[in-house]
């Protein structure tokens, strides 16, 4: 009992000094953390990253329209054209005097009116002429008739005559058109990037002539998860560069179109983006990588 009596003595006299001094400093409970409000927390920023071919909008085969032979060849793989321009043409010498005959047609059926034209000016001037006789009693009303049934028939010959020269520009125009088959030409303005024909081949009615391809304005096709369905919209910005080269330069493309339909065999959405400005790096063909880049807002949990 006394060793308890000391000891409990000793921890009173310990502590009296520190409560009795006046400059001990008091100990001060740490302030809580602030809290940031909702409204200014910052956002949390997510990139994402696709891959998908660069596309332009104008690229066909140019097909022959009749049989020929090939003749000349104007442009080659690698060379510009300008739409119109001539690619290439075959034989024309059988169309050429296939539209040649028919535009003689025209000409003799124009004549053929213009005759009929002048008979029916006479008929009508013989017909007045029996006429103002008949009412004259100078003539009998046989002669009259005569006279009327003469301007009719001429008017039913001018009318003949006008159907045949409309159907011989029917005939012209069809044999121009097969001309200017012979004559295969750019659709648009673009690059000859392959040639299918040489000089001297024969082709048929739908066969490949050329690849035709504009190099402007470049395209992006990529998917997206589905997820991302309202996380990308028309007008927003990425960034497009080449996949196959490491040191590729990026170049900003707007999205032109997000497809509303999600495909259900892969859960994806296609979004399709054109670069904007110059990208002389890029190509149709190539493989393309694309970052987006996300803003979400934090959560408030």
């Amino acid at each position: 009992m006394k060793r308890c009596a000391f000891a409990l003595l000793a921890v009173i006299v310990m502590a009296s000094p520190a409560c009795n001094n006046p400059n001990q400093p008091t100990p001060v409970a740490a302030a809580p953390p602030p809290t940031i409000p909702a409204s200014t927390q910052p956002a949390e920023e997510t990139t994402l990253s696709a891959t998908g071919p660069i596309v332009v909008e104008n690229q066909v085969d140019v097909l022959v329209l009749r049989q020929g032979i090939v003749s000349q060849i104007m442009i080659d793989v690698g060379q510009p054209v300008h739409k119109g321009d001539l690619l290439a043409s075959l034989d024309a010498r059988q169309p050429t005097a296939e539209r040649d005959a028919a535009a003689a047609k025209v000409r003799s059926a124009e004549a053929n009116r213009k005759d009929w034209e002048a008979e029916t000016g006479v008929a009508e001037a013989d017909y007045k002429r029996a006429q103002a006789m008949r009412d004259a009693g100078i003539n009998t009303q046989e002669e009259l008739d005569h006279a009327h049934y003469k301007l009719i028939g001429s008017q039913f010959e001018v009318d003949k005559a006008s159907q045949d020269l409309s159907n011989a520009q029917d005939t012209l125009r069809v044999q121009e058109l097969e001309l200017e088959k012979t004559e295969i030409r750019a659709p648009f303005d673009g690059i000859v990037a392959r040639r299918y024909v040489r000089v001297g081949q024969s082709v048929a009615n739908g066969d490949r002539m050329f690849w035709v391809t504009a190099v402007a304005p470049l395209e992006v096709r990529f998917t997206l998860p589905e997820q991302h369905l309202n996380s990308v919209k028309k007008g927003q910005t990425v960034m497009v560069a080449s996949a196959d080269i490491s040191s590729a330069v990026e170049h900003p493309a707007k999205i032109l179109d997000v497809s509303p339909v999600i495909d259900p065999s892969s859960g994806t959405i296609e979004v399709l983006a054109q670069v904007v400005g110059p990208a002389p790096d890029l190509r149709p063909g190539m493989l393309a990588h694309v970052r987006i880049d996300l803003t979400y807002p934090t959560s408030t949990k």
